[in-house]
């Protein structure tokens, strides 16, 4: 067996004790812990190599070998190899093994390796370029993010299925504070969710987030410029935080997700290998205890746990949560109509009256609905779950449509009780007049221009008047004030109408004496008041034909009306009993 070599650092030794201690080569072997002949083959060859001391600074261990054994050449391999970096390109491609790639090398060098030293070759020249760096990690700076490689099995209640619930985990880069937590899928509202959560657990948010390039995170990886997932690049920009996918196919860039993984793989997921769930609410309920173990645990070589470095590290140089937590929705295209709304759900919601015939994008959640036009938000609502409701922002319709939108019964009365009380009763006694309020904001409208064109002490006096005499309404106020009568006074002795005097005027008594207002008699016995009443009407016909002159016109006519009266009365009907004696009828 060849004995091993001396290093530079024990030669240097060697040297020094002989030329600068003075020491015998007895007394060198015995320091150095080497053989006399070993002592005695280096300071030959020393002094064969023209070295003394000290040696110069510049003198490396090879060099060192190379001027002390000038004939000795280092070993290399004595047979022909391939293309290393050839046989590294086809290795990457499909279907491709290195028990292939020998059989192509013997075909052409049948002389050369065995399989077994081919194989160590390409091994060593391999791990050439494995090489790694361990990058610090900052307090506070990146969240490790992934998707671990197990899954804990469920029963589905419902389907009586067993389903697997993949487990999300989360660990901070400084503290190695790890977060983990079960869901049904590895679907976009899971993938948010996790990272909502997560927040939650570490109360607060990194500058950083490191994923892999899962299609929830990452829709094409490019190593410049990834195209991230639009949820997911909006929930990045609710938090503050940026995205940074580990490389493809690079589990380096992302060593303490790995490592994480596999701790909870070993600590949480093992331990649950027997354990029988019927949701996945179970399932994180186990979860959360076996994770609040793993991150007290203590460090094996480090003093402390996760959570201990956590609280000293990591927390003090969170960021802090957003007042609201992130709401993760869905994105939908719709175009504006004709009445400037959009569609979704057959719900509809306003936007911007210019954006007619425009197509937008419409962003749901649970509760809000935010409507965008090329990356800028025009408008948000609140959800309407309501099949045909219309959701309208009156600060995004026309003017002339929010004028017309603001007459409510009670904003239109508030804006005409401004003129005066009189106004405010008026038009509300106009509203309440009509089946439906709506059918009198025209009538209300017309009033407020009468007091643009009239003035706005004319129209109270004018609605003070139509109030008085009880004609309330659009057409009376306007002619009141057409005619001037506003400026009439309202006493009634003034306003009362003169009636002259006249001989057919005979007043209230007259006609309570002369034709009582009570049933006259019935076919039984008594004359009808309508048989009655008929035949006075043709007496009436007959007398107003005869010929009279006008100075016995008035007289005549009311004595032939009494003397007409007065027979039908005296007549008997055909169901009165004859001889019956009529009744007396008292007249003026």
């Amino acid at each position: 067996m060849p004995r091993k070599k001396l290093s530079m650092r024990s030669i240097r030794e060697t040297l020094r004790l002989k030329h600068e201690a003075h020491l015998s080569i007895r007394q060198i072997a015995g320091s150095t812990n080497r053989s006399y002949g070993v002592i005695v083959k280096y300071l030959k060859a020393a002094e064969a190599a023209g070295l003394s001391w000290p040696l110069p600074e510049d003198l490396d261990e090879d060099e060192l070998q190379r001027r002390l054994f000038p004939d000795a050449q280092p070993r290399g391999p004595s047979k022909p190899l391939p293309d290393m970096l050839a046989l590294h390109k086809e290795m990457t491609r499909p279907h491709v093994t290195l028990k292939l790639l020998w059989d192509e090398y013997q075909a052409e060098h049948p002389d050369g390796y065995q399989y077994s030293q081919f194989a160590i070759y390409y091994k060593r020249w391999r791990e050439t370029l494995d090489v790694t760096m361990r990058l610090p990690h900052a307090a506070g700076e990146e969240l490790f993010v992934d998707w671990a490689g197990g899954t804990i099995p469920w029963i589905d209640s419902e389907s009586r299925q067993i389903r697997e619930a993949p487990v999300f985990v989360a660990a901070l880069g400084a503290s190695s504070y790890t977060f983990c937590r079960a869901y049904p899928d590895m679907g976009i509202t899971s993938w948010i969710d996790a990272h909502v959560q997560a927040f939650a657990f570490i109360q607060g948010v990194t500058r950083v987030l490191t994923p892999d390039n899962a299609k929830t995170a990452v829709i094409h990886a490019n190593y410049y410029e990834p195209e991230l997932h639009s949820t997911y690049q909006e929930m990045a920009e609710h938090y503050g935080t940026v995205v940074l996918p580990a490389r493809v196919r690079k589990p380096r860039d992302k060593a303490k997700a790995e490592q994480s993984v596999k701790v909870v793989q070993s600590w949480v997921l093992a331990p649950l290998r027997d354990h029988r769930f019927f949701s996945v609410g179970e399932i994180n309920g186990a979860v959360a205890k076996l994770l609040t173990e793993l991150n007290g645990r203590p460090f094996q070589k480090l003093p402390g746990s996760r959570r201990s470095w956590f609280e000293e590290v990591d927390r003090p140089a969170l960021k802090p949560l957003p007042s609201e937590p992130f709401e993760p929705g869905e994105w939908r295209r719709a175009v504006v109509n004709l009445e400037y709304h959009v569609q979704v759900d057959w719900a509809l919601y306003s936007v911007p009256f210019r954006l007619v015939k425009q197509r937008l994008d419409v962003k749901l959640t649970a509760s809000t609905v935010e409507i965008f036009r090329k990356g800028k938000r025009v408008a948000i609502h609140s959800r309407s779950c309501v099949r045909g409701h219309y959701s309208t922002d009156p600060a995004l319709m026309p003017k002339i449509h929010q004028r017309y939108n603001g007459r409510r019964p009670s904003e239109l009365v508030d804006r005409v009780r401004v003129i005066g009380p009189a106004c405010g009763e008026a038009a509300q006694a106009i509203l309440e007049s009509k089946p439906h309020p709506e059918q009198g904001y025209r009538a209300v409208l017309g009033i407020l221009r009468l007091g643009r064109d009239y003035g706005e002490e004319r129209l109270e006096r004018a609605c003070r008047r139509a109030q008085v005499f009880e004609c309330v309404s659009y057409r009376s106020i306007a002619s009141i004030l057409k005619e001037g009568l506003d400026r009439a006074p309202l006493t009634q002795e003034e306003d009362a109408p003169v009636i002259a005097g006249h001989a057919n005027l005979r007043g209230r008594a007259y006609f309570q004496t002369a034709l009582p207002l009570g049933p006259l008699e019935d076919p039984n016995g008594e004359i009808r008041r309508d048989d009655a009443e008929m035949r006075l009407s043709s007496s009436n016909r007959t007398a107003r034909k005869a010929p009279r002159s006008d100075s016995e016109g008035s007289q005549a006519t009311s004595a032939q009306i009494q003397t007409s009266f007065d027979s039908i009365l005296d007549t008997p009907s055909a169901g009165r009993p004859a001889g019956r004696p009529s009744k007396e009828r008292p007249h003026a």
